[in-house]
């Protein structure tokens, strides 16, 4: 690949439209950006935002920045000080920052096939299978998203769900420096609204649903919607050049009267879709033979995943295969061996139920992992739920309610209780649950999530299930302003040994 030529800082700020104070004599190289001051690489450029408490301006003067892009407001704080650096004013640095940071690192994007997947749920599955499927096809694959990052199958450590634009721009470079062909990652809602994959170019765009989430910072499903929507309306910046949409719900529905010439999956027996997937059969472990038909042919495989939302995860996931020219049938073949950290992640020690690990934690995705486990088993339900502290406090007692309405059992315990009273949380999820139980269901209260998984275990009964939902892959309890370290796999297998399962075998 041949070395991109630095962009000065002139051309940075006829890009940005910005005003230049403090202009310099000689234009200067810009070889990096960086929101985080104290990462600020030697003669960078440092992107001073406004935060919630304090402007990032404030933190402008030591960092090793040869320039700094702000808003009118960092300029005043700067002026306050001796610093004579150059500054790019601007009204909005996330509007712009996209398409500095593309520049800046040589537009990597433009280089490698670019597919997004957005939606509530689904995206994380929905990438781990593009990821399997294009590296079977004979892609070179970079993967990024909420359980981190990897770039050929080796992991590179993220925040984020979708990097900040600076970080995710110099990510896209490593990975074409590193021979990657198609880049496969999910775009949260956040991102969008924040400006973080500005100066990213998508091949695709996929979506795979909508339901309650995130209303902590999108007032109402409608603001969520719309900000979902700029990653598939042809007159947003935002869009993809294509998209791909699941219309098993409404928001998909109407996501297509947005969307040009969308490409739509079904799984639901629609007989207008484009791509139509159903399932034949399960198994005892809750792997599907699955039918999938796409471009007038039909192609049966085995899909390891457990559950309906997983037919509708692989569909997407083949159909925006399909729309960046893949081999389908290769791809195909590379989803029987589909794994996802935390998504319906069984823990077997030997013992006679299943025991699983889910990251649902949203009222929908609670309902979808236990009707999966509803359908698998012939015992009871059991299941560990929580809610967070700081979020969405209206999603509470919808998640014991659906907790209650398909379990047999449901432990109410704390995930994430941040710094709110835990046991004010609790009292919202229980009474969703009591609403919501029959006469046979039990509500327990737990606040200990480590002894609620205890109880789990020392409930079930042969041909039971139990599932704790909320962290999957997760391996931290927030707690105040502390992150204490708890991995509810890692505490399942604890339970299950000290109940007597696996001991003799010693499984890890």
């Amino acid at each position: 690949m041949a070395q991109h030529a630095t962009p000065t800082l002139r051309r940075i700020a006829d890009i940005a439209g910005a005003d230049v104070v403090n202009e310099p004599g000689a234009d200067l190289p810009v070889a990096s950006v960086s929101l985080d001051s104290s990462a600020v690489e030697p003669g960078g450029l440092f992107a001073a935002l406004p935060g919630t408490r304090v402007h990032g301006a404030r933190y402008a003067f030591d960092s090793a920045a040869g320039a700094i892009i702000t808003d009118h407001a960092g300029l005043a704080i700067i002026q306050e000080t001796s610093d004579r650096r150059p500054v790019l004013v601007v009204e909005d640095v996330r509007a712009v920052l996209g398409d500095i940071a593309a520049k800046i690192y040589g537009r990597p994007s433009e280089h490698m096939t670019l597919i997004g997947v957005t939606g509530t749920s689904g995206k994380t599955t929905t990438t781990y299978m593009l990821e399997r499927g294009l590296a079977a096809a004979g892609c070179r694959v970079g993967l990024i998203g909420t359980t981190g990052t990897r770039i050929n199958g080796e992991p590179v450590p993220t925040s984020l769900t979708t990097p900040e634009a600076p970080t995710l721009q110099a990510l896209f470079a490593r990975m074409l420096a590193a021979g990657v062909t198609h880049v496969v990652m999910e775009v949260s809602s956040h991102a969008l609204m924040l400006g973080r994959t500005g100066g990213a170019r998508f091949d695709v765009a996929g979506f795979t649903n909508l339901s309650q989430d995130h209303l902590d910072f999108h007032s109402t499903m409608e603001e969520y919607f719309a900000a979902k929507a700029q990653f598939f309306d042809p007159a947003s910046p935002l869009a993809a050049a294509r998209s791909v949409i699941c219309v098993d719900d409404e928001w998909g529905v109407r996501l297509t009267t947005i969307a040009s010439e969308p490409v739509t999956v079904g799984t639901r027996g629609q007989a207008d879709v484009d791509v139509a997937a159903e399932q034949l059969s399960v198994d005892a472990t809750g792997a599907q033979e699955v039918q999938v038909r796409i471009g007038g042919d039909a192609r049966t495989f085995t899909l390891p995943l457990p559950g309906a939302f997983n037919v509708a995860n692989a569909a997407l996931a083949i159909a925006l295969a399909d729309a960046v020219g893949a081999d389908v049938d290769a791809f195909i073949g590379g989803l029987s061996g589909a794994t996802v950290p935390g998504r319906m992640e069984p823990v077997d020690c030997g013992q006679d139920f299943v025991a699983v690990v889910d990251y649902a934690h949203k009222p929908a995705a609670v309902a979808a992992v236990l009707q999966t486990l509803r359908g698998q088993v012939p015992g009871r339900i059991g299941v560990a739920v929580g809610a967070g502290g700081d979020r969405d406090a209206s999603k509470r007692p919808l998640m014991g309610a659906e907790a209650a309405r398909r379990a047999d059992l449901v432990i109410v315990t704390d995930d994430n209780p941040r710094t709110e009273d835990p046991a004010a949380i609790r009292a919202a999820v229980i009474e969703g649950a009591r609403e919501a139980a029959g006469a046979a269901t039990e509500v327990r209260e737990e606040g200990d999530r480590a002894r609620a998984i205890d109880a789990l275990v020392g409930w079930a009964t042969p041909g039971d299930a139990i599932i704790v939902v909320g962290k999957g892959h997760e391996v931290g309890q927030i707690v105040g302003a502390e992150t204490l370290h708890f991995d509810d796999r890692e505490e399942m297998r604890r339970a299950l040994r000290e109940h007597g399962y696996g001991s003799e075998t010693g499984e890890e």
